[in-house]
C-alpha cells in the first residue's frame, strides 16, 4: 500500500470517532510531510489536533518511511470548501466570490446540499424620483457557481 494511501486511511479511522470532527485537506508531498487540515461542527480546539496527530502518528513506523505531521485547524480566513461548512456557519456574514468574479456580501440564509442563499440590503436609486432607496436583496446560488466563500469576522 502506498504511503499516502495508508495515511489517509489513518486520519479516515481517527475522523471515524470524533463525529464533531471532518477533513477539509490532506496531503503528502514527495518529501512526506503529511498536512491535515480539519474543521468541525463545533471548531477545533488544540486538543483536538494533539489528539488527531498522536492516533495517526501511533500507527506510522519512522524506521519504515520518514515522514513529518502537521494537523491543524481551518482557519478563520481559509475559504469554505464543504456543504458541512456552509451549515456550520449559518446566519453569518460570508464575502462570496461567483465564477464570473461578481463580489456579495451576504448573510448566509440557507444551506442545502445542492445550494446556498445569501440575503442583503443595498442602496439603489428611486424607481421614481430622485435619491437612493434600501431594498432586501436575495439570490440562490450552487456550490458550482461559487469560486470562494470566506466567513467575514466582525467585532
Amino acid at each position: 500500500m502506498a504511503f499516502t494511501d495508508k495515511v489517509n486511511q489513518l486520519v479516515e479511522k481517527v475522523l471515524e470517532s470524533k463525529q464533531d470532527l471532518f477533513l477539509i485537506d490532506f496531503k503528502v508531498d514527495s518529501s512526506n510531510k503529511i498536512f491535515i487540515i480539519l474543521d468541525g461542527d463545533n471548531g477545533v480546539n488544540l486538543q483536538d489536533c494533539i489528539e488527531v496527530s498522536r492516533a495517526v502518528e501511533a500507527e506510522l513506523d519512522r524506521e519504515e518511511q520518514d515522514f513529518s505531521l502537521e494537523v491543524a485547524s481551518a482557519g478563520v480566513s481559509s475559504p469554505l470548501k464543504l456543504v458541512r461548512q456552509y451549515k456550520k456557519n449559518l446566519n453569518r456574514v460570508l464575502k462570496v466570490k461567483k465564477t464570473d468574479n461578481e463580489v456579495i456580501e451576504a448573510q448566509l440564509t440557507a444551506v442545502s446540499d445542492e445550494n446556498i442563499t445569501l440575503e442583503w440590503k443595498a442602496r439603489e436609486p428611486k424607481k421614481v424620483g430622485k435619491g437612493k432607496e434600501t431594498v432586501e436583496k436575495k439570490v440562490q446560488l450552487s456550490y458550482s457557481e461559487i469560486k470562494e466563500a470566506t466567513v467575514i469576522i466582525s467585532f
